[in-house]
């Protein structure tokens, strides 16, 4: 399983990751959560505008295998959410990193601290075996 953990992004406990460009808040979920799951075919998630609880659920993923609840990271508002993604849920199991799901405003940036960092977010994924 090749478990990429990009730097430049924090990470969760329940495997979604957020990476701050442009003023707003990106977030998707991880390779680990991706390869897990298998093949993706479904995604449910917010509409713009809607105020999410850091740690709430937002929506959901599913695949051939499972179905798994979305965390935010972090509160915030949604500002942008990937129709693309909805469209083609695929594209994240080619992609993990690069196939965004939504994207905050007004998001806790001091809550970022709490989040993991790419090298406690690998050990954490090294110790699930």
């Amino acid at each position: 399983m090749a478990n990429q953990v990009p730097e430049n992004h924090f990470y969760t406990r329940k495997h979604e990751w957020a990476r701050e460009e442009g003023g707003l808040l990106v977030i998707g979920i991880t390779d680990y959560a991706q390869s897990s799951l298998g093949d993706i075919v479904f995604l449910d998630f917010p509409a713009v505008g809607a105020t999410l609880g850091g740690g709430a659920s937002f929506g959901a993923i599913e695949s051939v295998k499972a179905a798994e609840e979305l965390y935010s990271p972090v509160a915030g508002v949604v500002q942008e959410v990937n129709e693309d993604v909805r469209a083609h849920p695929e594209k994240i199991n080619q992609d993990a990193y690069g196939a965004w799901i939504l994207k905050l405003a007004n998001y806790e940036r001091a809550a970022l601290g709490e989040l993991l960092s790419p090298a406690a977010y690998s050990e954490y994924v090294a110790s699930l075996g």
